[in-house]
This record gives structure tokens, sequence and C-alpha cells, in this order.
């Protein structure tokens, strides 16, 4: 894939304008009201693996409207006192996969919390997932998640899945083993943009880790690129000619550019110039909006891919020196 986008100069100055709802902040106040009327009630199951270094649990939580929500959570073995623990969230069509997937932080030192999307995890061998969406939204829809319950923000489906990621972070830092002050979240694609929702959201984030965020700048994204998940939208507009109004309006409500507006913990940002499905103009769009100290790792030569294994490093390198020797300056 050849460069499509703003050239790099461009990217680092395009903040475009915010579509942002007046009863944003209401919205989500309510939201996360509503779901903190179900007690949590975390489980923590050990599960059989005979891994020397980490422990290993299956864990579920409560989430939207009480559902059961699945993941994984793991504790490096033989570390005195609470330890930070990296919240992190599962890109688009990815369940949890399998313990040896999420190994990298414990080897860091740290706990890992592995969320599942609802709803996921059913079209990728790799990465099964185990926890569905009971929630019937109303109305027509695309196939995929993206225009699940698109024509009214209270009953789109993005709207469970991020007060789902809040109670993860809730889940986390009440752990004994966790240290709540040093919870952070991470995520890449819809994942990237889960975390960056969350860091919006939850108070308690102390940093973010976003790579390729997608779910930003949704107008333009469906505008330039070809590209699913953003073509689910498309298809569904080619169909209802008379909804883009209301399509748009509920998706104001979970853009990546409005939550970074509200973001204030640091947070690590990559972006790859050659992504078309989450392109470069939509992730600096939400990056040059966030709002506490920030970087940004940028992969000239890559596609969705992002900085892979090489961002991996970058991330455990930053929240060392974040956690562990200071606050840090954040530079662009």
């Amino acid at each position: 894939m050849p460069l499509f986008d703003l050239p790099l100069e461009q990217l680092r100055e395009y903040r475009p304008d915010r579509d942002e709802p007046a009863d944003f902040d209401a919205f989500w106040t309510a939201t996360l009201a509503e779901a903190g009327e179900f007690d949590l009630a975390a489980e923590y199951v050990p599960y059989d693996l005979p891994l020397t270094g980490v422990d290993v649990f299956d864990v579920s939580f409560a989430g939207w409207g009480g559902h059961r929500i699945n993941g994984w959570f793991l504790l490096p073995r033989g570390v005195d006192g609470p330890v930070p623990c990296v919240v992190h969230y599962i890109g688009y069509s990815g369940g949890r996969g399998f313990p040896k997937d999420h190994l990298l932080w414990p080897a860091a030192g740290y706990a890992v919390f592995v969320m599942e999307t609802r709803g996921h995890g059913g079209a990728n061998v790799g990465s099964p997932g185990t926890t569905g969406d009971p929630h019937g939204s109303s109305g027509p829809q695309a196939p995929g998640m993206m225009t699940r319950g698109i024509l009214d923000p209270a009953d789109y489906y993005y709207r469970r899945v991020f007060t789902d990621a809040v109670r993860a972070v809730d889940a986390a830092a009440a752990h004994p083993a966790v240290d709540a002050e040093r919870v952070v979240v991470s995520g890449g694609s819809q994942g990237g943009a889960i975390a960056q929702a969350t860091a919006a959201l939850h108070p308690g984030v102390r940093a973010a880790l976003i790579d390729v965020p997608f779910l930003s700048h949704f107008r333009r994204a469906v505008e330039i690129t070809g590209r699913d998940p953003y073509q689910e939208l498309v298809r569904f507009l080619a169909t209802r000619r008379d909804s883009a109004e209301q399509v748009f309006r509920t998706l104001a409500y979970f853009d990546g550019l409005n939550f970074a507006a509200r973001a204030t913990a640091p947070a690590l940002y990559s972006v790859a110039l050659m992504d078309d499905v989450c392109p470069p103009s939509t992730v600096f769009a939400a990056y040059n909006h966030w709002q506490g100290p920030k970087e940004i790792t940028v992969w000239p030569w890559n596609n969705h891919e992002g900085g892979g294994g090489y961002q991996s490093e970058e991330q455990v390198r930053y929240l060392h020196k974040l956690l562990g020797e200071g606050e840090g300056e954040g530079r662009d």
C-alpha cells in the first residue's frame, strides 16, 4: 500500500474540529452510573497451565447491563508487593485467545488483565473468544459490529463495550496483587480505541498505550479508506440512504476525538503511514486533541500491523520510565 494520506508534516498539525453532542458528558455519566448499579462480582479462577514464572487466572466480571465479560489475568510469580497492571483490550474480531499470547507484561514485571470484547472471537481462528453480547440491539445492521444499534446512541454496540472496559479497570484495580495507582490501559486498532475512550472515562487510569487506533474521526475514515471495518458503515449507508445524519449523530458519542479531548493521563501512541484500515490522519486527529503528556511513534513503511514487536519494546521502556523512574516528559 503506497502513502495515500496527508504528508507527515501536515499530519503532525492536523487537528480538525470535533463534532461533539451537547450532552456528551451527560450521556457517559448516566451510562456509567447505570452500570455502577450492578455488583462488579469479579471472579478469578486459577487456570491449570504449568508455567513456572506466571500465575494464570480465568477471569470474569459484570460489565454493561450486568453481563458477564470474560478475560485472562496473568500475574508474575514471586514479585513482592502490589504490581502495576496493564488492562489490555483486543482488536476487531479477536477474542481473548490463549494465556501464552499475553506473556509480555508478566515477563516485564507487570500484571496483565485481558478483557474480551463482547460478541467477538467467533471469526478469528487464531484468537478465539468466549463472551457473547446478550443485548438484542434494535433496528437493521450490516454484518459485523460497527452498525449494531447505530440508529440510537443508547443502543449502539460500543456503548456496551466502552462501559465494559471501564468496569475492567475497576476489576483489575480491586485485585489485591495490583497497585491501584498504577493501572494502565492498552490496545491496538479496536483495542486502541477502547483504551483511548477508557482513559477519558476512568479517572484512575495512570497511562494509556494506544496503537493505530480505530473509531476516530469517523467521517474522514469512511471517506478515504475502502477497508473494513469502516466499510461496514459505508455498506449500511448505501442501503439506508436517509439515515446518514442519524448515523453520524450516534457515532459522535463514540468518536475518539471527543474522548482524546478529555484525556489527561500520559499516553504513548503509534501510527503507521501506510495504514489504510485506520488512516494516519484519523490517528493524528485524536493524538493532536489528547490533553495529557503524549508521545507518538511513527512507522513510515507499515500498514495496519504498525510497529509490531518494535512497538511492544517501546511500550515496555515507556512504562518502566513512567512508572519506575518518575513522570518523564512527553515528546512529540
